[in-house]
């Protein structure tokens, strides 16, 4: 997050190339165990319920403290198609009533009670001291519902990796007060450019 910042308000920023991006989960030992063997989310991991990436890989260590949170002890880190993430948010309806947005809050009650995604804002983080800050600016985490889900499973889906054993050296890093060194491991995150039509239904032009 320390690299390349602007300051814009809302922004994507992730580790992509000219085909992938990379989003973060966190889950148990058996539903990671289960994905990272078959290259792919299968059973216990659930295609009935809404599931939520983020390509913040410090809102990630927030949400999960670092692999510390009971049920998200192993951190994963998605690559999917760029195709497939920019047809998620092509579809995405925003968790609160936007008025730059929407018309009025009852067609975005509307909308949101039929989105196969969702999309919320929340603080992007960034290492401090031994710990993380909070920023003014935002992070996006994208909700997929079971309507939409298994696309990002058998379609969108490239490779899955284990990245716990990174945010666990982070985390030590930092417990030591060596934040230097952990910036440097931090993955390279940079803005994700977005089609002008998919920026405005996120909310992003402000």
């Amino acid at each position: 997050m320390e690299t390349n910042k602007t300051d814009k308000l809302y922004e994507i920023r992730a580790v992509y190339d000219h085909d992938t991006i990379t989003v973060y989960q966190a889950y148990n030992e058996i539903i990671v165990q289960a994905a990272l063997r078959a290259g792919r989310f299968v059973p216990p991991f659930s295609l009935n319920r809404m599931t939520w990436i983020k390509p913040s890989f410090l809102w990630m260590m927030a949400r999960s403290d670092w692999g510390r949170k009971p049920g998200q002890e192993r951190i994963l880190a998605i690559r999917i198609t760029r195709a497939g993430w920019e047809e998620a948010l092509a579809q995405a309806v925003l968790t609160t009533p936007n008025p730059q947005v929407y018309r009025d809050t009852g067609e975005w009650r509307k909308l949101l009670d039929t989105a196969p995604v969702r999309v919320q804002w929340d603080p992007e983080r960034a290492l401090s001291g031994n710990g993380l800050a909070l920023l003014s600016q935002r992070s996006i985490q994208v909700g997929l519902s079971r309507h939409i889900i298994e696309r990002y499973v058998q379609v969108w889906t490239v490779e899955i990796n284990d990245t716990t054993p990174l945010a666990r050296r982070i985390a030590g890093l930092l417990a030591q007060g060596d934040t230097r060194r952990a910036r440097d491991l931090l993955p390279p995150e940079r803005v994700y450019p977005l089609d002008a039509a998919i920026a405005r239904r996120l909310g992003m032009n402000v």
